[in-house]
C-alpha cells in the first residue's frame, strides 16, 4: 500500500526542484535565526544566496551530535517557543540528552512520514497495531502513535515491558501487527513459547522493527517464529524519530521520505561526497521541520543510497540496511570491525540462537582478546560434548577467515545473554575503557 502516491511516486526532476525550494527556504531561516548555524555558515564562506542548486547543499557546514549537546536545551530552536508544542529527547546515557523539539507542523510532518512507514508494511485501516516502543521523551512510541491514527488503523499504545501482559493483549485482542525493537520480538517469542502460546496460530501477520541494528538472520527467524512479514524502518530522534525511511512490500533497501529528508553519503574521513552505491556516512537534511531543523547532520550510520527503481512504484531514493555506526566500530589488534559484522558470520552456521555477545580486554601482555558468547539451540546444547566442540571450532574458523580476528567462542545455553525488556539490547562490553 502507499500511503501518498503523489510524493512517494514523484517524477525526479519534480522532486528536485520541490527540494531545493526547501533548501532555499531552511537555509535562510538558519542564518537569520538560528546564531550556531549563522556563525558556521560564515565560516564555511557561504550564505543563503550561494545555493541555487539541490547539489549546492555539498558546500554547507556539517552538523554533528556534539553540536546538539553543545547546544543543549535550546540552542538550536528556529521558532518562537511559543509554537512549540512537543519535546523529545534521545535515550543516550553519557553526556546531555539531544532535543528535538516540534511545532504542530512538525507533529504533521511526523504523522505523515510515518503512516507511510506502516502502510509500507501492509497496514490498513482494518489493523490493529500493538505498539510496544516506549513512550515518553523516546521518539519510538509516539512516532508509531500518530502514523497509527494517520492511517486510520486501531492503536494499542502497551509501550515497552510487562511481557506477560503484552502476550496477553496480543492473544485477547487479536493485534494484527507488532511494532518494537527486533531484540524485544525475539524476546517475546521465547516468553510465549514458554507459556505454551503459539504465537503462529494469531492473527498477527506483519511488524515494523527498528531503533537497533539487526541482520537479517533475526529478521527470518522473526518471521519463522510468528509466521509474519518483518520489516525494518529506519528514523533517530535528531532528525523525527521513526519515519525517516522505511521497507516497502520489496524489502529491498528503505525508501527516504525524500520530500521531508535529504539523504547524503560521505566518507566519514574526509568528509567528501560519494556517489550512489558507494557505501560511507549517512546525512539528513530536515528539508522542512520548524522546531530544530538539521543540516547535514552526520548519523554515524554507514550505508549507501540506492537509485535504481523499486518494484513496488515508488520512486524515492533507498538507504542500504546498516552496516554498522562509525561510533561502533571496533578496532581490535588493528583490525577494524562491526558488531553486525560478526552477527552476518554467524549466520551461516547452523545451531545457533540469534543472540550474541562480545567482551574486550586487554591482556597483561597489551594484546586485545575477544570472547564471543554465542547461545546455542537448546537439542544442540543437551547433546554430546564432541558435538558443542565442533560447533566452537567452526564459529571460530568462521570469524577467523571472514573478519581476519581470532576469538575465543564461548557456547552458552538458550537465554544465558540477558534480553532487555525495554531499550536496545547491549551486543558489546568493551573492558579496555575501564
Amino acid at each position: 500500500m502507499i500511503f501518498n502516491p503523489e510524493y512517494e511516486c514523484m517524477e525526479g526532476e519534480a522532486r528536485k526542484k520541490l527540494q531545493l525550494a526547501a533548501l532555499k527556504n531552511l537555509t535562510e531561516t538558519l542564518y537569520s535565526k538560528v546564531p550556531f548555524y549563522h556563525q558556521k555558515m560564515n565560516e564555511a564562506g557561504i550564505t543563503p544566496r550561494d545555493i541555487h542548486s539541490i547539489t549546492d547543499i555539498e558546500k554547507l557546514p556539517f552538523t554533528t551530535k556534539e553540536d546538539l549537546r553543545d547546544n543543549y536545551p535550546y540552542g538550536l530552536r528556529a521558532c518562537p517557543q511559543d509554537r512549540i508544542v512537543e519535546v523529545h529527547m534521545s535515550t543516550g546515557t553519557t553526556g546531555k540528552p539531544v532535543v528535538n523539539e516540534y511545532t504542530i507542523k512538525d507533529i504533521d510532518i511526523w504523522r505523515q512520514v510515518m503512516a507511510r512507514t506502516l502502510a509500507g508494511a501492509g497496514c490498513t485501516r482494518d489493523d490493529i497495531v500493538q505498539n510496544c516502543y516506549g513512550y515518553g521523551l523516546f521518539t519510538g512510541g509516539a512516532g508509531v502513535h500518530y502514523g497509527t491514527l494517520a492511517i486510520g488503523a486501531e492503536v494499542l499504545p502497551m509501550s515497552s515491558g510487562n511481557t506477560e501482559r503484552q502476550l496477553m493483549i496480543l492473544r485477547d485482542f487479536g493485534s494484527t501487527m507488532l511494532t518494537c525493537t527486533p531484540s524485544y520480538a525475539l524476546y517475546l517469542a521465547e516468553v510465549a513459547a514458554d507459556a505454551g502460546i503459539d504465537l503462529k496460530t494469531l492473527p498477527i501477520n506483519k511488524g515494523c522493527f527498528g531503533a537497533e541494528a539487526w541482520s537479517q538472520n533475526m529478521r527470518d527467524e522473526i518471521e519463522e517464529r510468528y509466521n509474519m512479514k518483518a520489516y525494518d524502518i529506519y528514523g533517530l530522534t535528531e532528525i523525527i524519530g521513526p519515519g525517516v525511511a522505511f521497507e516497502c512490500e520489496a524489502q529491498d533497501g528503505l525508501h527516504v521520505n525524500e520530500d521531508y529528508f535529504y539523504p547524503e553519503i560521505i566518507d566519514p574521513e574526509t568528509g567528501k561526497s560519494l556517489p550512489a552505491g558507494t557505501k560511507g556516512e549517512l546525512l539528513f537534511t530536515t528539508l522542512t521541520r520548524e522546531g530544530t531543523p538539521m543540516l547535514r547532520y552526520r548519523t554515524r550510520d554507514i550505508t549507501f543510497l540506492m537509485e535504481e527503481p523499486c518494484k513496488c512504484g515508488r520512486t524515492t531514493r533507498r538507504i542500504h540496511r546498516l552496516f554498522g555506526r562509525t561510533d561502533d566500530m571496533l578496532i581490535i589488534r588493528g583490525v577494524n570491525v562491526f558488531p553486525s559484522q560478526i552477527e552476518q558470520a554467524l549466520i551461516e552456521i547452523e545451531g545457533t540462537e540469534p543472540q550474541y555477545l562480545i567482551i574486550i580486554s586487554r591482556s597483561e601482555s597489551h594484546l586485545d582478546e575477544v570472547e564471543l558468547q554465542v547461545e546455542v539451540k537448546k537439542e544442540l546444547f543437551s547433546d554430546e560434548t564432541r558435538g558443542l566442540e565442533n560447533l566452537r571450532n567452526r564459529i571460530e574458523h568462521t570469524m577467523k577467515s571472514k573478519l581476519q580476528i581470532n576469538m575465543k567462542v564461548k557456547l552458552v545455553e538458550p537465554k544465558t545473554i540477558v534480553r532487555p525488556e525495554t531499550g536496545k539490547v547491549k551486543r558489546v562490553i568493551d573492558n579496555r575503557k575501564i
